[in-house]
């Protein structure tokens, strides 16, 4: 797509409407419908939310009372019992998606498993009796530090069976990264595997696990149960170690949910914090059920047919298990809804670029959901892999995460979707627990580059840091107005740290706490937001606030770059200034001639106020294993400053390395 292209979307805010064929199948089939659910919605949320907890889930006991909100500490439906375990298989079994795969599972080697909906329930029952076996009791704490595995997805599931709160460590994490968030949660068993396959290379995750607990530095852990999945020689410490397959073989598939209350822990979720400490966010049972069943089923207009022949959709969400993404929809939100979800062990590689495409293909994938920093390296890797697929069963696009950039947005949907498969560009964080702001497909328009409008139940805001609502097209802090039931809790043993991060970034005013979401944005006049970013990465430039994103996109936008990233650097008149660090396309050369004809570049996309004052050039941007770009890095690095706070989550240390020098 050419530069004016790009820029007359970026003016003009195109709308793009759904497929009438796809508007007349969706579960909300027009923006009437939409606008009726929302204003529902605001004007009696308790009332929505109560209706949909009784329709969409299994309760054991129902509620006595939908919402306690005491700012800015929420409990949902308070005095309910039900099991998340339950809801995504059990209560399936009793009607024919018994037999329907709940499960595909590939994996880097091309080795693959499928579980239906009996066999993943048999899965989880013994691996729930084998906690049993090894001492874990409701309220205990379990570590899971696995390759994408299926008994990654059934570890989790047994927890929530037996009550046991787990917490999933992602397994490209330094054994120090782990040993911090097994302390932090007091976890008493860990669940890992021998080694896992990551680019045909094998990671070797239970030495990893050796070094986190070493010298009974984790003095809580009291046993190790190791999944056999790479086959190399493994140390086992007798009387800790437990091989699953062997604890399996005795173990009962007979192990009955256990009732939760509503509010008792299902999860812990260790997010990386601007200190050297995560935080452990906190999701409880109830609310995180509804809302990840809900978004699920809306969002992805998921049709659960018992038969993918006759149309049940094949949801592939491509994250890892051990982020937000993968807890929400590849797990708990698709087998709620009794749908089939797909996990990929592997990531594409010199020896396999295509691989994505070809298990698209291979499973007939309906339903795809990746990251924006996936898509632009899809689109770096080009047009001829996806091209040289079938890739004809995809229906749906999402993208989940930082804000897209609309040139990706516009490969995605021409190149991987043929311009006939709707995007639902979704905003929203661990701490959500599910995506808030979001395209309904077949109701809302989008727009290449806007999360669009807030998912029904959700009332958001952009506002001043007095919380004052910004006019129309100004920059602001993105804020939620209201509780909603996938909302953190707390911080895990710190509420002091959930009260001010959360909840008192902005002053609360007559009573009304605002959710501080760290990002800013801006609202257009049709009401869609545009996320800009963190707020750390909105740059102050002689007054006017440029988000990252912005700037970025203009770089991004001209042939020569495939990746760039934005971060303000002080400066005694302007107050900042724009450093930009710049990734070019095979075939072109760093020189200063580029330097000048990007910099004009951006002027003509943004305006004079956004010529960058200095552009990088590196091989390689810091991204966390997720593939976020670690800003905070470069700010630092811009202004000649030593990197300080958690670099855990960092994919590539050498990349910070080669920036230094």
């Amino acid at each position: 797509m050419s530069p004016t292209t790009i820029e007359s979307i970026l003016q003009e805010e195109r709308l793009f409407q759904p497929p009438d064929t796809f508007s007349r199948t969706a579960h909300i089939k027009s923006m009437e419908e939409y606008q009726r659910l929302y204003n529902q919605a605001q004007a009696d949320p308790e009332q929505f939310w109560a209706q949909l907890a009784e329709q969409e889930l299994h309760w054991f006991q129902k509620w006595d009372k939908v919402l306690d909100w005491q700012p800015p500490f929420a409990q949902w439906f308070v005095g309910g019992k039900l099991n998340i375990s339950y809801n995504c298989l059990d209560r399936h079994l009793t009607t024919e998606r018994r037999d329907k795969l709940a499960l595909i599972w590939e994996g880097e080697p091309g080795d693959s498993r499928t579980f239906t909906y009996t066999q993943l329930h048999r899965e989880v029952c013994q691996m729930a009796n084998v906690f049993k076996h090894l001492g874990v009791h409701k309220g205990d704490r379990v570590g899971i530090y696995m390759p994408m595995i299926p008994e990654a997805a059934i570890a989790m599931l047994a927890c929530t069976r037996i009550g046991a709160t787990h917490t999933v460590v992602f397994g490209g994490f330094s054994a120090e990264a782990l040993k911090d968030r097994l302390l932090d949660a007091e976890a008493k068993v860990v669940v890992t595997a021998d080694g896992s396959w990551r680019k045909d290379a094998i990671v070797p995750l239970k030495e990893q696990v050796d070094q986190a607990l070493a010298g009974n530095a984790v003095p809580s852990v009291q046993s190790v149960l190791v999944v056999k999945r790479s086959g190399q020689l493994t140390h086992m410490d007798p009387g800790r170690d437990h091989w699953w397959h062997e604890l399996r073989a005795d173990a009962s598939a007979d192990c009955p949910a256990e009732p939760m209350d509503s509010e008792d822990p299902a999860f812990i979720l260790y997010t990386s914090g601007t200190t050297g400490k995560p935080k452990g966010v906190v999701h409880t049972t109830g609310g995180y059920n509804l809302y990840t069943h809900i978004t699920t089923k809306w969002i992805f207009d998921l049709k659960t047919d018992t038969d993918v022949f006759k149309g049940a959709d094949i949801f592939w969400c491509t994250a890892d298990v051990g982020w937000i993404t993968g807890h929400s929809y590849i797990v708990y939100g698709p087998l709620s809804n009794g749908a089939t979800t797909l996990m990929y062990e592997g990531a594409p590689r010199a020896s396999n670029p295509g691989c994505i495409w070809d298990v698209v293909e291979k499973y007939h994938v309906t339903i795809f959901y990746t990251a924006p920093t996936a898509i632009r390296m899809f689109m770096k890797m080009g047009e001829d892999l996806p091209k040289a697929r079938d890739l004809s069963s995809l229906r749906l696009l999402g993208t989940v995460g930082e804000p897209i950039n609309p040139a990706a947005w516009m490969w995605y949907y021409q190149v991987i979707g043929g311009e006939r498969c709707p995007i639902v560009d979704t905003w929203w964080q661990t701490e959500t627990g599910g995506a808030m702001l979001t395209p309904l497909p077949g109701a809302i328009p989008t727009k290449p580059g806007s999360a669009t409008l807030p998912f029904p139940g959700i009332v958001a805001d952009v506002v001043d840091l007095e919380g004052n609502p910004v006019g129309d097209n100004q920059g602001g802090y993105l804020v939620i107005k209201n509780p909603w039931p996938s909302m953190i809790r707390t911080v895990y043993r710190n509420p002091d740290r959930y009260r001010s991060t959360y909840w008192e970034h902005i002053p609360p005013k007559d009573g009304q706490y605002l959710y501080f979401t760290g990002d800013g944005a801006r609202r257009d006049r049709d009401g869609y937001f545009w996320v800009m970013g963190r707020v750390d990465d909105v740059i102050n430039v002689a007054g006017h606030r440029l988000g990252t994103m912005e700037v970025e996109s203009a770089l991004v936008s001209h042939q020569a770059v495939a990746e760039a990233a934005v971060v303000g650097k002080p400066s005694e008149i302007k107050g900042e200034e724009i450093v930009a660090f710049v990734t070019l396309e095979e075939g072109y050369l760093p020189s200063a001639e580029l330097v000048k004809e990007l910099k004009q570049h951006v002027v003509r996309e943004i305006g004079a106020i956004a010529r960058p004052g200095d552009i990088k050039f590196t091989e390689a941007l810091p991204k966390t294993r997720s593939g976020k770009i670690m800003r905070r890095l470069l700010r630092s690095l811009a202004a000649g400053e030593e990197v300080t706070g958690d670099t855990s989550t960092l994919e590539d240390r050498g990349v910070l390395d080669k920036l230094r020098s």
